[in-house]
C-alpha cells in the first residue's frame, strides 16, 4: 500500500539542446566596413600624414626637401600670415550669421508653411547646386558691378555710407570689398544652413505647438521656448557646415575681392602652386585645422547639444 500512495518522482526537464555558434556572420558588420575603412586611410590619412611630414621639412624644389624637424615653420606662418587668419573668421563667421538669419525663416516656412510648395522650395533651395561652384561665384561679379542697379538700390538707401563707416565697402564700389566676399561667401553655403535647419524643425511634433497654446502661450513666446531650442541640432549642423568650408575657402576671395581681402586658403593656394613653398604651405593648412578643431569642439560645448542632424 505504501508503494501505491507514494508520488511519483518529478520529472526533470530534458537540457535544452544546445546550438553551435554563429561564426559564420560575426565578421559581417566588418568585412561591410572595410571599404570605407581603406577609403579614409588611402585618401585622407595617408594625406594627412604626408603633409604633416612635409611641414617640417626644409630645402627646395631643386635641390629636394629633407625632413629635418624644422618646427619653426609653425611659427613663421603664423606670424607673417596672422592677419589672414582673423580676416578668414570674420569673413566665415559673418557668412554664418547671415545664413542663419536668412535661412532660419525660409526653413521654418518650409518645415510648417509651405504646404504642397514644399517640394518645390526644395528644389529652389537645391538648385544653386546644378551649377559649379566656379559659375555661381563669377555671377556675382555681375550682380555687385559698378553702376548696376543692386550698387545702385544700396546707393540710394545710403547702405553703402554705413558698410564705408564700417570699413566694408570703399567708396561706391562694392566689388573687390570685403562686402563682396560676405555676400558670395552666404549665397554659396546657405544651402549647407537651411537643409539642416529643415530637417531638425521637420522633426518637431506639432503637438507640442499645439499644447503651448492651449496653455496661452503667445506665438513669440512658443518660438522661444518651443520651436528654437528643439532646432538646435539643426542650428548646430549649419553652422558648421556653413562655418568650416567658408574658412578655408579661397575662390570668392580670389573673383570677388581684391589683394587687400585674401583669407588664408589664398595664402596656402598660392605658396602650393605659386611661391612652391610646400613646408609653409602645409603648416599653414595644420595650423588652420587645428585653429577650425579647436573653434569647433569649443562651440559643440558650449551650445548645449551633440544631437546633430
Amino acid at each position: 500500500m505504501s508503494t501505491l500512495t507514494e508520488a511519483p518522482p518529478p520529472l526533470t526537464p530534458a537540457a535544452p539542446e544546445k546550438k553551435p555558434p554563429r561564426t559564420r556572420g560575426r565578421w559581417t558588420p566588418y568585412w561591410l566596413l572595410l571599404p570605407g575603412i581603406l577609403w579614409l586611410l588611402v585618401f585622407f590619412a595617408a594625406p594627412m600624414v604626408y603633409q604633416a611630414s612635409t611641414s617640417v621639412q626644409t630645402g627646395s624644389l631643386e635641390e629636394g626637401y629633407k625632413v629635418t624637424w624644422h618646427f619653426v615653420t609653425y611659427w613663421e606662418a603664423v606670424s607673417e600670415y596672422w592677419p589672414q587668419f582673423l580676416r578668414s573668421v570674420a569673413y566665415a563667421a559673418s557668412a554664418t550669421v547671415l545664413c542663419l538669419l536668412l535661412g532660419y525663416p525660409l526653413a521654418y516656412l518650409i518645415a510648417f508653411r509651405a504646404g504642397r510648395w514644399r517640394n518645390l522650395i526644395m528644389i529652389l533651395v537645391i538648385a544653386p547646386f546644378f551649377t559649379s561652384f566656379l559659375i555661381r561665384t563669377l555671377a556675382w561679379k555681375t550682380i555687385l558691378a559698378d553702376g548696376g542697379p543692386v550698387v545702385g538700390v544700396l546707393n540710394t538707401l545710403h547702405v553703402l555710407d554705413v558698410t564705408g563707416w564700417l570699413g566694408w565697402t570703399s567708396g561706391d564700389r562694392v566689388l573687390a570689398t570685403p562686402l563682396a566676399v560676405v555676400c558670395g561667401l552666404t549665397y554659396n553655403f546657405l544651402p549647407f544652413m537651411i537643409l539642416p535647419l529643415y530637417t531638425s524643425l521637420e522633426r518637431i511634433d506639432g503637438r507640442l505647438h499645439e499644447a503651448a497654446g492651449d496653455l496661452y502661450a503667445k506665438p513669440s513666446t512658443v518660438f522661444r521656448k518651443v520651436t528654437f531650442p528643439l532646432s538646435m541640432p539643426g542650428v548646430v549642423s549649419g553652422t558648421l557646415l556653413t562655418f568650416i568650408p567658408a574658412t578655408g575657402d579661397y575662390v570668392n576671395a580670389s573673383l570677388l575681392g581684391s589683394a587687400d581681402t585674401g583669407m588664408i586658403g589664398n595664402v596656402i593656394q598660392s605658396q602650393f602652386l605659386r611661391v612652391l613653398d610646400y613646408p609653409t604651405a602645409a603648416a599653414l593648412s595644420f595650423v588652420l585645422m587645428a585653429a577650425i578643431l579647436v573653434m569647433v569642439t569649443f562651440y559643440i560645448r558650449k551650445s548645449g547639444t551633440e544631437d546633430l542632424v
